[in-house]
């Protein structure tokens, strides 16, 4: 708990049974998360077994491959339906370190944010832990388009450390997202369609084997993605087109 508020930490696994009892010890270890829910997209190791093994851990099980996005929106649900205040996705191959857990949960809790993300851009050090040069390189210019077109100042639209407020994520029209890993910019484009603020904290970078990550061909399908949403976030902004992503308000 922090602050009488429920910590729940979801964690979107596929194939993570090498790292996912070291990172689920790191984040229970900050002695903050209540719950912990895994949520497996058909795995094809022993991520699951390992995953019913953990105490306080909720696991679901995609029996078919649904994707980056789906598995989030059911890792969302599940949290919510767990009555999670305070919701923080922690990618299961530690390529995050949990230890930053206390820090964006005591965001949302004293109600400053209702989002903060673990940026790896913040402080200038991604090279230097280990993100490849190209990746690098997609990531500024994806962010400056993002911030372009959203009209807003982030460092990195494009990392999988981050942490909701229950209030927010039930004002977010999930379900009109893409199951695949263009969901993660879908997501925080409709953060800003509510004129909502976001948070960030600087996250170190740390790439190992065992991190997952998309290829080349799926990062350029990624790419596209983020400027068709924020494209379609500015045409809807000046009235030019409506969006199933960003609906009018009330």
């Amino acid at each position: 708990m922090y602050k009488d508020k429920k910590v729940v930490a979801v964690m979107p696994a596929y194939n993570a049974a090498q790292t996912l009892v070291k990172t689920y010890e790191s984040i229970m270890e900050q002695d903050v998360v209540d719950l912990v829910v895994v949520v497996d997209d058909a795995s094809r190791d022993e991520t699951v077994r390992i995953a019913r093994d953990l105490p306080n851990t909720l696991v679901h099980v995609h029996e078919k491959n649904k994707g980056y996005g789906a598995n989030q929106k059911t890792c969302y649900r599940l949290a919510m339906e767990a009555e999670g205040d305070i919701i923080i996705m922690v990618h299961p191959d530690y390529q995050y370190t949990p230890k930053l857990i206390p820090a964006m949960a005591s965001l949302i809790g004293n109600g400053l944010y209702p989002c903060v993300l673990g940026s790896r851009i913040l402080g200038g050090y991604a090279l230097k832990g280990g993100m490849p040069v190209w990746r690098y390189a997609s990531n500024r210019f994806l962010t400056l388009a993002g911030n372009l077109l959203l009209g807003s100042k982030l460092s990195e639209f494009h990392t999988g450390y981050r942490a909701f407020s229950r209030e927010l994520l039930e004002r977010l029209p999930l379900e009109q997202n893409s199951d695949d890993f263009v969901f993660d910019n879908q997501m925080l484009a409709q953060i800003l369609w509510l004129g909502e603020q976001i948070a960030e904290v600087s996250c170190p970078t740390k790439y190992s084997p065992e991190a997952s990550s998309i290829n080349f061909v799926r990062s350029v399908i990624y790419g596209f993605g983020c400027l068709h949403t924020g494209l379609r976030f500015r045409l809807a902004k000046m009235d030019l087109m409506a969006s199933p992503l960003f609906p009018p308000s009330d």
